[in-house]
């Protein structure tokens, strides 16, 4: 969060003030950005990011996707136009030399303010959400550990992929070093995912945030079994919550769905779904352009 603070500076010292310029903004040394291509009927189709040595690729994310990697905030800490959720679109670009991978939020931002000639501001909301905390029983999982960093890629780590796919049998995200969640063949599958990761793909799955509150440091496996029926509102859940606009006769299977079966679930895991309110910071685009900047 930007902290602003007023700050009274001595008469003596406005002379060095002045002098000074203010540091560069990080960016990248190339980028380009093109409308995504969609992918056939029934296709699979591939989303997220891909960092490898100084090459960045960004595949089928929306310009909200792009804002929320950029500003590390959720889908729901966004408010704007709907179409920051539903256009997609392809960015391809090269780091600087001596640049970091953590650096590549900040150069996002550049990005997207340069191109979509985004204006924001930053406000606070109060939220209904799920606290995931851990249960009176005691936490019944346990710490499945990450695999080993490989070497490798100009930096002189291993590379980045986190990515996304997509299809009519389900969901999977990859976060690299063995970590991710599939969500098909009627369950929902995590491995050697933090509490705080955990939380995120729930988050996907019901109609509320939830947010990590067990202070849990590990990370760690879990599985969940559900009904054809339960499975589908869980399908249709996540392509709502990544922005996918979905037809009335669709959106009906949702009438009078239960959660009970996740709770349940995450019970037997010995963790718990509680009901909280929570003040979340929420990003406010003001404006924004639908088409960007030429490259």
């Amino acid at each position: 969060m930007i902290m602003i603070r007023s700050v009274i500076l001595a008469v003596a010292g406005s002379a060095v003030l002045f002098a000074q310029t203010a540091p560069a903004r990080a960016e990248f040394e190339v980028a380009s950005i093109k409308p995504s291509v969609g992918a056939p009927a029934g296709a699979q189709v591939h989303v997220g990011v891909q960092i490898d040595g100084a090459q960045v690729h960004c595949t089928y994310l929306s310009v909200s996707n792009y804002i929320r990697i950029a500003y590390r905030v959720k889908e729901y800490q966004i408010t704007g136009p709907d179409w920051l959720a539903s256009d997609r679109y392809d960015i391809h670009a090269k780091l600087p030399a001596g640049a970091k991978r953590e650096q590549v939020p900040e150069m996002l931002q550049t990005l997207l303010e340069e191109r979509f000639q985004i204006k924001m501001h930053r406000d606070s909301k109060e939220f209904p959400v799920y606290g995931v905390v851990v249960g009176k029983g005691g936490l019944k999982m346990k710490e499945s550990p990450l695999d080993p960093e490989t070497e490798g890629g100009e930096s002189g780590k291993g590379a980045v992929n986190v990515t996304a796919t997509g299809g009519a049998r389900g969901t999977t995200l990859t976060f690299g070093r063995g970590a991710y969640f599939t969500l098909a063949d009627n369950r929902f599958e995590a491995r050697k995912l933090t509490m705080a990761q955990l939380a995120d793909s729930l988050g996907r799955f019901v109609e509320r945030p939830v947010v990590d509150m067990t202070e849990l440091k590990g990370t760690y496996d879990l599985t969940l079994e559900f009904t054809p029926e339960e499975y589908r509102v869980l399908l249709i859940r996540t392509a709502l919550s990544a922005g996918v606009a979905l037809p009335p006769e669709v959106m009906r299977f949702l009438e009078g769905a239960s959660d009970e079966s996740l709770f349940k679930g995450l019970q037997a895991m010995g963790l718990k779904l509680e009901s909280r309110k929570a003040p979340l910071e929420v990003l406010v685009i003001d404006s924004a352009s639908k088409t960007p900047i030429e490259n």
